[in-house]
């Protein structure tokens, strides 16, 4: 997989050895841990020796960026051959069970946008059913053996089990767009988009009070009528009107 990963960064353009790592942590992401960098610089040789890539040691693009104390060897700088582009070709067209295991699908993933619809669509399926024998399995261990285990790793497990349902739903949505033709990204800026017509109105006038019926006296706010004085305490309204 490293071997896919580093033909399709410089498919897009040459790059010295600091760049080429420091691309291949940007551009896997979560998943770079899966890949040992120990071995970056001797799948650079093998991919060499089989007339993949090329190398030059000259000015990189940007040598601001490299750091001062770079070895040469990361100041050397790799390029694609015709054989190379081939074998890139070759490695993006796959959609085998390789493919749908962690590391093997997270790199393929990441070359999505230059991956044909119809490989697309089998790597996530595959994906998929992974993902689901996963989630049975872990269902199973749960329903089985959950008094047996202690509370820690009874915790672990359900961890696992919310993580494969919440791949699980986030694939199904990715197939979904897959079939309609429609991308992450349309998806995603049609999601972040506000919902207008859905807005409360905020703004709006306070509504005029209501006139009184004409002919009526009514008191104005915050007065009272006499017949509303308040009556003293132990006589009645009668004994008050009384002469």
């Amino acid at each position: 997989m490293l071997e896919f990963a580093i033909l399709g960064l410089l498919h897009e353009s040459p790059m010295h050895g600091y760049e080429l790592r420091k691309e291949l942590v940007a551009k896997l992401g979560a998943i770079r841990a899966a890949i040992s960098y120990g071995s970056l610089y001797p799948t650079l040789r093998r991919l060499q020796a089989a007339n993949l890539i090329t190398e030059a040691t000259g000015t990189p693009a940007n040598p601001e960026e490299v750091p001062v104390l770079t070895s040469r060897r990361g100041r050397v700088v790799y390029t694609i051959t015709a054989e190379g582009k081939e074998r890139f070709a070759e490695l993006i067209g796959q959609a085998g069970p390789e493919t749908y295991d962690d590391t093997g699908f997270g790199v393929h993933f990441a070359f999505f946008a230059r991956t044909d619809q119809a490989t697309r669509l089998r790597i996530l399926e595959g994906r998929r059913r992974k993902i689901e024998e996963r989630r049975e399995g872990l269902r199973d261990v749960l329903s089985r053996a959950a008094s047996r285990l202690d509370a820690y790793t009874l915790e672990l497990q359900r961890h696992g089990l919310d993580a494969c349902e919440r791949e699980v739903r986030w694939l199904e949505e990715l197939i979904a767009n897959e079939r309609s033709g429609r991308s992450p990204e349309g998806r995603l800026s049609e999601a972040s988009r506000p919902p207008e017509a859905s807005r409360p109105a905020t703004d709006s006038p306070p509504a005029d009070p209501v006139p009184p019926p004409a002919g009526t006296d009514s008191p104005p706010a915050g007065t009272h009528s006499p017949d509303d004085s308040p009556t003293p305490p132990g006589r009645s309204r009668n004994e008050q009107e009384r002469p």
